[in-house]
């Protein structure tokens, strides 16, 4: 690759072609350290059961650098503060971490949520001690809103940030 071109980062929707690999393979201590840890095996396929099924509620992706999967991202509707929004997260497996993949992930969701309208505002909610995530907010635009506790997991309560990004005009009229 000449040293002038950027690798090409790419969403490619979710499917059933890899989709649920690529799942098991985020799946590890180490990256599940502030979602409160690996889900079971089983939940790991229902996971990937209700990303095949959000119509219109949201879309999940998988993450191609070079056209190889490098992790997962998406948005997807949430109830916060009594108000519905879209809200993302991703993954990016160890071996393409270290080179901004999150933050132009990021950066490529904005638009797709923008384009489903439904909701004016996207939000991230990173632990409050994940500054790796914290960072890939910062780099893709969104603005720290405050510090808030979720419950993620069900029963498990923890300290984030809520970073929000405005889609647009109202929509929620």
């Amino acid at each position: 690759m000449d040293s002038s071109q950027q690798p090409a980062v790419e969403l490619k929707p979710w499917s059933d072609e890899g989709g649920l690999d690529l799942l098991l393979a985020l799946n590890t201590p180490e990256l599940t350290e502030h979602l409160g840890g690996p889900e079971t095996p089983e939940k790991v396929v229902d996971r990937h059961r209700r990303y095949l099924r959000l119509d219109g509620r949201g879309q999940m992706f998988r993450i191609t650098l070079d056209g190889e999967v490098a992790g997962s991202i998406g948005y997807w509707e949430t109830t916060w503060q009594g108000e519905e929004v879209w809200e993302t997260g991703w993954g990016v497996l160890p071996a393409f971490q270290g080179r901004g993949l999150a933050a132009k992930a990021a950066r490529l969701v904005v638009p797709e949520a923008r384009a489903a309208g439904r909701h004016a505002f996207l939000h991230a909610f990173p632990a409050t001690g994940h500054g790796a995530s914290n960072a890939v907010c910062r780099r893709a635009g969104f603005t720290l809103v405050g510090e808030a506790t979720i419950e993620y997991p069900k029963g498990n309560w923890h300290a984030c940030n809520d970073w929000r990004l405005a889609l647009g005009a109202d929509l929620s009229l």
